[in-house]
């Protein structure tokens, strides 16, 4: 199983951006995807979850109504389209699958929100 994050950098309060996550090694159409980030000295949270066939969508509180977590099965790959960005939102960010059981994480990709 290998999970690559990719589409963080720097952007401006106010910004948006929208992260990928390329997967493989397992049949990604079957198994729900998530987009967990951590900030500097915090704990990991988890930001969104999207089923197998992108139907349901579940958001952290902090980041509802400004990201928007999508799939496309066809390519293998999730997405987070990040809007409305604030310095909160400093962190890096992850994605993960659980599969046969066992979580799988990718080495994140880093959000930086700053002027």
């Amino acid at each position: 199983v290998q999970l690559v994050e990719s589409g963080g950098g720097l952007v401006q309060p106010g910004g948006s951006l929208r992260l990928s996550c390329a997967a493989s090694g397992f049949t990604f159409s079957i198994v729900a995807m998530s987009w967990y980030r951590q900030a500097p000295g915090k704990g990991r949270e988890h930001v969104a979850t999207v089923t197998s066939d992108g139907g349901t969508k579940f958001y952290a509180n902090s980041v509802t109504g400004r990201f928007t977590i999508s799939r496309d099965n066809t390519k293998n790959t999730v997405y987070l389209q990040m809007n409305s960005l604030k310095p909160g939102d400093t962190a890096v960010y992850y994605c993960k699958a659980t599969y046969s059981g066992r979580d799988y994480w990718g080495w994140g990709t880093q959000v930086t929100v700053s002027s």
